[in-house]
């Protein structure tokens, strides 16, 4: 059943309480996404706020809960260092502000053109090596904080580069105990917390309420106008009211990079939203509508970069809680909005104790959730191809670019599925001259083929002819030379390719200059109009374009009789016809 995102308050109570469980865990995400980012921690939870309610309000998905996820961080923060590397750092965070509304823009013009079906259409090869890869590069970027350091420039190559190893025992030498033990405690809780009071208490939340009692267990309450004399890295001082205005900014020298990038954020966030979409349509048994997601998404974005805050799309995890708990309407998206900004608004003070380990340690979990486990465990089983294509964009999204990866990987993806196909159809085109067992004949049109003994050739195409289909059409063409009418079958064909009508259009060239009688069957739909634009139809004499096979035969053994009565009239050396 599709639905359509009208707010009603017939499931109220449900909603609420939907709406408040997805803020209890958007809390923690969003203060992890905002920190690991580089934008900061108000920066997180003004985007899980904005892109929430807004999204709720204009999506297509009643129950979706959208918020920065981990795939959206690793990508702005990329942008994000890129930007402040080349521009300074507030000019440089106000660049990638402008990225996040530009994503949101062209989020809009998809939703628009109605590009929302065809967002998902990849091969899950590519999809798996893309998040997986996503995955791979929040656990590396992860290691410096986890490890009790600031995080280096560079992204991933940095923070490789930058770990120090003791060369007597081949250890890390540049450790804080503490945060370590904060931000392995904190997974620990992550991995071994029961599943059956996740219901009640999610971890993350715990693993921030452990973690910060016992920091100030440990250290004391820190000041927060002295937050570099504290032992530990905090969040330190959240800007309390509303978020001010961001104009957007850019430079020439940048402008074209922040439009690439702002182009795979909103890509990326598509994909992410609306594979989203479809588990809370698994879950509800509804259908949503993607393009109105898709502008929904867009909206959120656009004004989470107005106001300061990163980007975001649709999150699993809150999704599927908020269902769990009775969400069914978009109420419970604006209730989770709600519900945050009361709490920044009036208790963002009690967040600002809260250890970065504990955050590295959360986003580090979130890193090996993204990871694609179940299908790199089975991939190499199932096909070599799909394996390495897989491997192969894990490496590119990992080591050098996301978009190249994905680029790569589809264009690789679909050369082989196509070169499949096109094997596959290449069985459907037949050229015979006689009875063949794999075409399907009737009587009266075997006797005919006998009849004619091998100058009537039969040219038997059934199914879509793709483009690689082309040189199969060619190769059975010239299989057979010693022919006098050529009969073509198209009755079968729903699809015929550019290529494909070609190939065609040169057997029957070759035909009509050799003098061979050419005779059309079945030709309608897609294919006759292919033909007709490409001017082949026009080189067929009219009597000779037939919607019967069997008619067609008649007609070309006909024609053959006659040519050889003619040749045995001419050259006086009469032939018994067969």
């Amino acid at each position: 059943m599709k639905v359509t995102n009208v707010i009603h308050f017939r499931n109220l109570q449900g909603d609420i309480f939907g709406g408040i469980t997805a803020a209890v865990i958007a809390l923690p995400m969003a203060l992890t996404f905002g920190v690991a980012s580089g934008a900061g921690a108000s920066a997180g939870l003004w985007g899980a706020i904005i892109i929430g309610f807004f999204a709720a309000l204009f999506g297509g998905t009643p129950t979706l809960i959208s918020e920065p996820t981990g795939p959206m961080t690793v990508v702005i923060t990329a942008v994000i260092s890129s930007l402040i590397a080349t521009n300074g750092d507030e000019k440089g965070l106000a660049m990638a502000f402008t990225v996040v509304m530009l994503a949101g823009v062209f989020q809009i013009i998809f939703g628009v053109l109605k590009l929302g079906k065809y967002v998902t259409l990849m091969p899950y090869t590519v999809i798996s090596g893309f998040m997986s890869g996503i995955g791979v590069i929040l656990i590396i970027l992860q290691t410096a904080p986890f490890l009790g350091q600031d995080s280096p420039k560079g992204g991933v190559i940095g923070t490789i580069t930058s770990l120090n190893f003791n060369p007597d025992n081949g250890l890390l030498s540049n450790i804080n105990p503490v945060e370590t033990l904060l931000a392995g405690l904190t997974v620990a809780i992550l991995l071994f917390y029961p599943r059956q009071l996740k219901k009640y208490l999610p971890p993350q939340l715990l693993a921030l309420i452990i973690g910060t009692i016992i920091a100030i267990a440990v250290f004391g309450i820190p000041n927060l106008e002295a937050i570099n004399e504290y032992p530990l890295r905090i969040i330190g001082k959240i800007e309390v009211g509303l978020p001010s205005l961001q104009m957007p900014t850019f430079t020439a020298n940048d402008l074209r990079l922040m439009i690439i990038d702002a182009l795979v954020l909103g890509m990326l966030g598509c994909i992410d939203a609306l594979l989203t979409s479809l588990v809370a349509d698994s879950l509800t048994r509804t259908e949503h509508d993607s393009n109105k997601e898709l502008m929904g998404q867009g909206i959120g974005n656009l004004v989470s970069g107005l106001f300061g805050g990163i980007a975001g799309a649709g999150a699993t995890m809150g999704t599927v809680v908020n269902i769990q708990s009775g969400g069914r309407t978009a109420v419970s998206g604006l209730t989770r909005a709600i519900v945050l900004m009361v709490v920044v608004l009036g208790f963002s003070q009690y967040l600002t104790v809260i250890p970065s380990a504990v955050l590295a340690g959360i986003a580090l979990k979130v890193g090996l959730d993204i990871v694609d486990w179940g299908f790199l465990k089975r991939a190499h089983k199932i096909s070599i191809k799909a394996a390495l294509i897989m491997y192969g964009v894990i490496g590119l999204t990992v080591f050098v670019d996301l978009i190249i990866a994905v680029g790569v990987g589809v264009f690789v993806a679909n050369i082989l599925t196509i070169e499949r196909l096109s094997e596959h159809r290449s069985d459907s085109v037949k050229a015979v001259t006689y009875d063949d067992e794999e075409i399907e004949l009737n009587p009266e049109e075997k006797q005919l083929l006998e009849r004619a003994n091998g100058k009537v050739l039969l040219f038997y195409l059934s199914g879509p002819m793709i483009f690689g289909v082309a040189k199969a059409i060619s190769r059975e063409h010239n299989l057979i030379n010693d022919y006098k009418a050529l009969v073509l079958d198209l009755s079968e064909v729903p699809i015929l390719g550019v290529t494909s009508a070609l190939a065609l259009e040169n057997a029957i060239d070759e035909a009509l200059e050799k003098e061979r009688e050419v005779f059309l069957v079945g030709v309608g739909g897609q294919a006759e109009k292919r033909l007709r634009k490409l001017g082949v139809m026009d080189k067929i004499p009219p009597q000779n374009i037939l919607s019967d096979r069997t008619t067609a035969l008649q007609e070309a053994l006909d024609y053959v009789e006659n040519t050889a009565i003619g040749e045995d009239f001419d050259t006086a050396k009469p032939q018994p016809i067969s």
